[in-house]
């Protein structure tokens, strides 16, 4: 496997002990809503996952097997999604999480976070190809479902609705409300996903961004006030650990723009 890139920031206030760990989780998974794992193994690859040290949560998770899976494939997400540099090896690795995750599902089909990953990463590599390939290849279904699936085993998760949001915002943003229709694609529905993930995850810079993003997607320059305030919400957000670092330094960049 490549060289990972290291996470670029200060991470001394992310690393925790596993009683740290389990004193901040309900706050850490407010957004994926991940029952406290029992497994000691398992609570190290989290520990690892928050701290920013994805490789070796990665590995750490692998290792550990069971929930484990689910703590190496969030952090293969994250860091593919923000810190892979090469455009190809970013596509491999969402495509080798989209499998594991995948098999995970059909092992653990009550397992909503199996689900949830199988959809972001496939979601990102249609990003990656383009999403008119993507829809063409029937990837767009696969997404959409996993993710309503992952809602209602989760009705709580932010993360699975701030995700379908964007997929309605995406795909009406590329081929068009009538098109988009036959995805299944739909401008209200969009809007209020994002709407519930704030609900659901007030403190989520993540929910802020992609909110914006779908606003400016779905009813253009009109919004763009508000999506710019936004912006300015997610920017001044206090993140709790790695991956929040990285969701709010996007937020500052998306500001610069």
């Amino acid at each position: 496997m490549a060289k990972w890139t290291a996470f670029p920031y200060d991470n001394a206030d992310y690393v925790h002990d596993a009683a740290a760990l389990k004193k901040h989780w309900a706050r850490l998974h407010a957004g994926d809503a991940e029952p406290w794992p029992k497994d000691a193994a398992v609570q190290e690859a989290w520990a690892l996952f928050h701290a920013g040290e994805f490789r070796k949560a990665v590995d750490a998770g692998l290792k550990a097997g069971g929930g484990g899976i689910t703590a190496a494939n969030k952090a293969q997400a994250i860091y593919a999604n923000y810190l892979e540099k090469s455009e190809k090896t970013k596509l491999d690795l969402f495509l080798e999480l989209a499998q594991r995750a995948e098999a995970q599902a059909a092992a653990e089909p009550k397992n909503a976070n199996a689900h949830y990953l199988m959809a972001y990463a496939v979601g990102r590599y249609g990003q990656g190809i383009s999403v008119a390939k993507a829809l063409a290849q029937g990837l767009g279904s696969k997404v959409k479902n996993a993710l309503e699936t992952t809602i209602k085993l989760a009705p709580k998760h932010a993360d699975a609705h701030i995700a379908l949001g964007a997929f309605h915002a995406e795909v009406i943003d590329k081929v068009g409300k009538l098109l988009g229709r036959t995805q299944g694609a739909d401008a209200a529905t969009g809007l209020k996903m994002f709407q519930a993930a704030l609900k659901l995850n007030p403190d989520s810079a993540i929910a802020m961004v992609e909110y914006a993003n779908g606003l400016v997607m779905l009813e253009g320059d009109k919004r763009m006030k508000e999506a710019e305030q936004l912006y300015a919400q997610a920017a001044a957000c206090t993140p709790a650990d790695a991956m929040e670092r990285l969701d709010v330094e996007m937020a500052k960049a998306e500001l610069e723009d």
